[in-house]
């Protein structure tokens, strides 16, 4: 190619570039907290914590750049890096402005004395979240300032409340790192939550007398026994998995939930009826704003002199309000009240409900407010929905007001179904990367359940839900609990049937990082943009998808605390040394897209004649390399003499340390325990190895153990 014509390509390139951005003006508006975005991913993904300083000193460049360049495209440039950094430091402000002590080492058999700021209802007991918390004889300074600790006892949720000062003996941990390199990562989740410690209680907790108002009292405290006593009443008129069904549509509630109902929710793709999001929101709000509504056009005089919509509308807000505190307004739940809320007020002043800027306002409050939020398949997965259905919607919207008018009873029914249908595949599509990447599944028959599940929820069971609430006052939540308990019976049915049918899942590995970030960059690209340009973001979304083709498992893996040890066999079956550590085996099993392992032989050869065992360790014979897998230092004098790599479970120490050079890579009990968990790939001629410590860097929600 000739310079002639690669400078004439780049010019018809970028005129076409330029000729759309232009064209697309309107638009620009919903980049906004694609930049801030932006912005907080770089914050969590630096390898260290940079300077306070840094950022501030790149939006002063940015600021500059606007100032001189606002007229040319070197403005919009400066506009993009200045949110960009807007977000950059609300995370950063945010990880430093919610430090607090988190515990350094594990403690057995403490007395634990805190009070109660949260239950949550298990199957088989509670985990109670306490503060204002004293442990042991440990120095205060070092006390965390919240712990969560899982209490046993069916009785345990209605013999304490919230408020209560607790006293119990338990073991506390800090916080999990990462199971392996790249999985979900507790310990930066539980800094946010300011989260110090977790464990579990030894017997019943002692009650104290309260020695007056604490940190959890006023309006909080009153809010928490509002909860309490609601998921009392609900679970009293609905036993078994339907109360426990109940209270989380009601309430958030979802610990009590049976494994096997969470199971089948799950993989039918109707899991997203269980977490009170934007849909329960919207259908309390919506189910008010009607009934408001409705009732006030009965009467003449107030019809047609007063703006009942706008009455409604604010009586919607205020039930939206309302549900969001009965539901203890975690997270994702005031997320959704600030989407809905947005539309309600855009009623109020006579402006288009949903749009796609409504969306972008309320991504970048979002963002900017709790910046941790966007490393959440709950943030990720509802915003990816909401964008893919105004989008979808901008399109079909003319088409489907066509059909509508003047359409009779059936045809408004079939056009309802419509919409839940394309509602789910369109929803379906948007999340399906985000569910792959997150939780290493696909749900392959969420359309044919939701199709059923979520006129039943809609129609059904979040009316009678709205009748239990406003029952309850006067006593008669049970007439109308029961109704809807027939309901919940019926989605659990429908959950049930299609978890059952085969190949209701696929299991797949994780996309890598930079796969994901296309997946998204394409998504976003389809979504905010309205020209045939847009298309270009359908082919990114596939190049992205195509990318969990890129790389193959470990072939070896091990925990931070060395007990746990996984090797991958001849058939690609990961052989697991333990049946303990049940968490973290089944990570690694999730992240490698399969269910199924082999424990290691006790003695002798494996099946494959890969592995070989005795008391003392084993040796893995993979790639034309030996892996010696040492678990008491008797093994250690002889295992450097014929491994390549060495993995030790106990501390290498001093003069066997130095003599110990035939090894090409040794990782020991230190090196676990300033990096976690370990994982490594033969390829070819060399050893590539990744850690946690490695992945995550220095920052402030990792603990200080020395990492290299």
């Amino acid at each position: 190619m000739t310079r002639l014509t690669a400078a004439r390509i780049h010019r018809v390139v970028a005129q076409f570039l330029i000729r759309n951005l232009l064209a697309e003006r309107e638009r620009w508006a919903l980049w906004l907290p694609v930049a801030i975005g932006t912005g907080v991913g770089a914050y969590f993904a630096l390898p260290s914590e940079p300077p306070m300083w840094s950022a501030w000193a790149v939006l002063a460049f940015a600021a500059s750049l606007g100032l001189v360049g606002r007229r040319t495209h070197w403005g919009i440039f400066a506009l993009a890096l200045s949110a960009a950094c807007a977000g950059f430091i609300a995370a950063q402000w945010r990880a430093h402005d919610v430090a607090a002590p988190v515990l350094e080492r594990r403690l057995a058999s403490v007395v634990v004395t805190g009070q109660l700021a949260e239950i949550e209802p298990m199957p088989d007991g509670a985990r109670l979240l306490l503060q204002a918390v004293t442990i042991g004889k440990l120095a205060q300074e070092l006390t965390p300032e919240r712990v969560r600790v899982r209490a046993r006892g069916r009785d345990v949720p209605g013999a304490v409340r919230v408020g209560d000062r607790l006293r119990m003996r338990a073991t506390l941990s800090p916080p999990a790192p990462p199971a392996a390199p790249g999985a979900f990562d507790f310990q930066r989740h539980a800094w946010f939550m300011r989260l110090g410690a977790v464990g579990f209680s030894y017997g019943q907790p002692e009650i104290l007398p309260s020695p007056g108002k604490g940190s959890a009292g006023g309006w909080r405290r009153a809010v928490e026994q509002l909860r309490h006593a609601v998921y009392a009443r609900v679970t009293a008129a609905l036993a078994g998995e339907t109360g426990a069904v109940a209270a989380a549509l009601m309430m958030g509630e979802r610990g009590a939930i049976p494994a096997d109902a969470l199971a089948a929710m799950r993989d039918s793709g109707l899991a997203h009826l269980l977490a009170i999001s934007g849909l329960h929101i919207g259908l309390m709000a919506g189910l008010a704003f009607f009934a408001v509504r409705g009732g006030l056009a009965l009467v003449p005089e107030v019809a047609l002199r007063r703006p009942i919509k706008k009455w409604a509308a604010l009586a919607a807000l205020a039930a939206a309000f309302a549900y969001l505190m009965v539901a203890g307004a975690p997270v994702p739940t005031q997320r959704s009240f600030v989407m809905a809320g947005l539309v309600l007020l855009a009623v109020c002043i006579d402006r288009t409900g949903i749009s796609m800027r409504l969306v972008a306002w309320a991504a970048a409050a979002i963002l900017l407010v709790r910046p941790e939020s966007l490393l959440g398949a709950s943030f990720q997965m509802s915003f990816a929905a909401v964008i893919a259905l105004i989008a979808a919607y901008e399109l079909a919207a003319e088409r489907l007001g066509a059909w509508r008018r003047g359409a009779g009873p059936a045809r408004r029914m079939a056009l309802y179904l419509a919409a839940v249908a394309l509602t789910s595949l369109v929803a379906g599509l948007a999340t399906g990367p985000i569910a792959l990447h997150q939780f290493n599944r696909v749900v392959v028959y969420g359309l044919g359940a939701n199709m059923v599940a979520v006129p039943l929820t809609a129609l059904w069971v979040m009316p009678w839900a709205m009748v239990a609430f406003l029952s309850m006052p006067l006593g008669l939540e049970s007439w109308a609990l029961v109704p809807m308990g027939w309901g919940i019976d019926g989605v659990l049915s429908v959950a049930r049937t299609v978890a059952a049918w085969p190949g209701a899942v696929v299991l797949a590995p994780s996309l890598p990082s930079w796969g994901f970030l296309i997946c998204v960059a394409g998504g976003l690209w389809l979504c905010l943009w309205r020209r045939p340009w847009r298309l270009a973001g359908g082919v990114a979304i596939l190049a992205g998808l195509a990318s969990v083709t890129a790389g193959a498992g470990p072939d070896l893996l091990i925990s931070g605390n060395g007990r746990l040890v996984a090797v991958r066999g001849a058939d690609g079956v990961l052989m697991v040394s333990r049946r303990s550590d049940a968490f973290v085996r089944e990570t690694w099993l999730r992240r490698d897209a399969t269910d199924t392992w082999l424990p290691f032989p006790a003695e002798g050869l494996s099946a494959d004649g890969r592995l070989a065992c005795d008391r003392l360790g084993c040796l893995y014979r993979a790639g034309g390399r030996v892996i010696a897998l040492v678990g008491d230092e008797r093994a250690l004098a002889e295992d450097c003499l014929v491994a390549d790599v060495l993995i030790s479970a106990v501390p290498v120490r001093g003069d066997l340390r130095r003599g110990c050079r035939r090894p090409g890579l040794l990782i020991d009990r230190f090196d676990l325990w300033r990096s976690d968990a370990h994982a490594l790939w033969l390829d070819g001629d060399k050893v590539r190895v990744e850690s946690v410590g490695a992945r995550r860097g220095r920052r402030p929600w990792t603990p200080r153990r020395g990492r290299q």
